[in-house]
C-alpha cells in the first residue's frame, strides 16, 4: 500500500476521531440497537435500522482510519530543509497576478485539509501547481473556476 503523508497535526486528530468512534459512538450505537431490539418486532422498526446503519458507517470510518494511520507517512515540516522549494507541508505566500490578492496556504493531507483555515489538499490543482517550484516562481493553476497565475512570494517551514 502506498503511503499517505499527513503532518503531525493530521495525524492526532485522526488518532482523536478514531478514539472518539472507538470509545463513545461505538458504545452509544450499540445501545440504541439494544434498546431498538427491546421494542419488539425488528422487521418494521425504523429505530433498529437506523442504528444498524449508523453501527456500519461507524465500523467502516474505523477501518478506514486505521489504514491511513497504518499507511501514513507524518511529516515535520519544521524539520524539512527543502531549500525553499515548495512542499508537502510548507506554508506558501501567493500573490493572484489577474487579481493581485494575497493568500496563505499549507500544503497537507487529505483529510485535513481545511480552506478556511489556509489548509489545501496535496492532491487539489494549487497544490500539485505549487509542489516543486521556489519562491519567485509562477504557478499556473487549471482550477475548475478556470485557469490562474500565482506568483510564490515566499515559502516557509513551520
Amino acid at each position: 500500500m502506498a503511503t499517505i503523508p499527513l503532518t503531525r497535526r493530521g495525524a492526532d486528530k485522526l488518532k482523536d476521531e478514531l478514539q472518539r468512534l472507538k470509545s463513545v459512538e461505538r458504545h452509544a450505537v450499540i445501545q440504541a440497537i439494544a434498546e431498538a431490539r427491546a421494542q419488539g418486532d425488528l422487521s418494521e422498526n425504523a429505530e433498529y435500522e437506523a442504528a444498524k446503519d449508523k453501527q456500519g458507517f461507524i465500523e467502516g470510518r474505523i477501518l478506514e482510519i486505521e489504514a491511513k494511520l497504518a499507511a501514513a507517512q507524518i511529516i515535520e515540516p519544521s524539520s524539512l530543509n527543502a531549500d525553499g522549494r515548495v512542499v508537502f507541508g510548507a506554508t506558501v505566500d501567493l500573490e493572484d497576478e489577474s487579481a493581485g490578492a494575497k493568500v496563505t496556504y499549507q500544503i497537507v493531507g487529505d483529510d485535513e485539509a481545511d480552506l478556511k483555515l489556509g489548509l489545501i489538499s496535496i492532491s487539489s490543482p494549487i497544490a500539485r501547481a505549487l509542489i516543486g517550484k521556489n519562491e519567485g516562481d509562477i504557478a499556473e493553476v487549471n482550477a475548475p473556476g478556470g485557469a490562474r497565475s500565482y506568483e510564490i512570494m515566499a515559502v516557509r517551514y513551520v
